[in-house]
């Protein structure tokens, strides 16, 4: 683990060059599962015109800049909030358990295709691209694929 005062690592490099900050000093690991539910009730309650990643880009923040514990309740309710979530039907929604099984599918499902690190993308699923890569991997990836650019 990195400490405060060494050099920066590969990919707070990479983040740095994106805009993207992973701050040191984190004493804990989060469980994530609750976030993955809270990200379920997000694209439930998506509406047009919203942002689709928008509670991602909050969460995103709240971990790994602001150093937020996600796995608790009352954490990921106010950080709901803050990307524009109702937090007394996400409050709800994530102490029932309503999308616990959705997302326990989802990580057996992943697990089935052999996805061992994160990030990973699936396209198509069937082709996987595995950790924070460059456009171009992705670019190469999507026309092998056989997508074209929609902006060519």
């Amino acid at each position: 683990m990195t400490q405060p005062g060494d050099p920066p690592s590969a990919l707070e490099q990479r983040g740095t060059e994106l805009g993207i900050t992973f701050r040191r000093g984190r004493t804990w690991t989060s469980n994530s599962h609750l976030a993955f539910e809270a990200q379920e009730f997000a694209a439930e309650h998506e509406q047009p015109g919203d942002d689709p990643l928008a509670f991602h880009r909050v969460m995103f923040k709240a971990y790994f800049d602001d150093l937020e514990d996600i796995g608790s309740i009352d954490n990921l309710v106010r950080i709901g909030g803050r990307a524009g979530l109702p937090e007394t039907e996400l409050r709800e929604a994530l102490e029932s358990g309503r999308y616990r099984q959705q997302v326990d599918d989802g990580i057996r499902w992943s697990r089935e295709i052999g996805v061992s690190a994160v990030p990973t993308f699936v396209i198509d699923e069937k082709y996987g691209i595995v950790g924070a890569q460059d456009q171009l991997v992705f670019e190469d990836l999507l026309q092998r694929a056989g997508h074209r650019r929609k902006d060519a």
